[in-house]
């Protein structure tokens, strides 16, 4: 459904951004930027450190990424990689089963890179966590 609603904006002209395409993706059902999801998500949604198939991870704004992004987990590889699907980290495409490894020196999930081209992954991204699509 997410990819289908990606490609039918990108046919109209209209940009995909990662919001819309990890809510329908994942059925967490919160608005605004990406940056605000995880405090939104209290009390709404649960959320956890560890990555979960479905759950919508994260990421923390930074400088270079003011409002965040968000990003849907489709596998867990091991406890130091993942794959996500979500749009937009590629401007106006959708990215689907993307590797993510966790580079925290606690292996805590709170930096990761990201696969920008197979078998390279570019820098290192604050994570906030990774919110469940079963609300509370």
């Amino acid at each position: 459904m997410a990819i289908n609603d990606a490609q039918v904006k990108r046919a109209l002209g209209h940009r995909v951004w990662c919001v819309p395409f990890a809510r329908t993706a994942s059925g967490v059902d919160i608005r605004g930027n990406a940056n605000t999801w995880w405090p939104q998500a209290a009390g709404k949604f649960d959320r956890t450190k560890s990555p979960e198939v479905g759950a919508v991870m994260a990421f923390a704004a930074t400088r270079g990424m003011p409002m965040g992004h968000v990003a849907v987990v489709s596998d867990v590889v091991s406890d130091r990689e993942i794959r996500i699907d979500h749009a937009n980290w590629k401007r106006n495409q959708v990215s689907l089963g993307m590797s993510v490894i966790d580079v925290s020196e606690r292996n805590d999930w709170s930096r990761v890179k990201v696969e920008s081209n197979p078998g390279q992954f570019g820098k290192v991204y604050p994570i906030n966590g990774f919110i469940l699509p079963n609300e509370v």
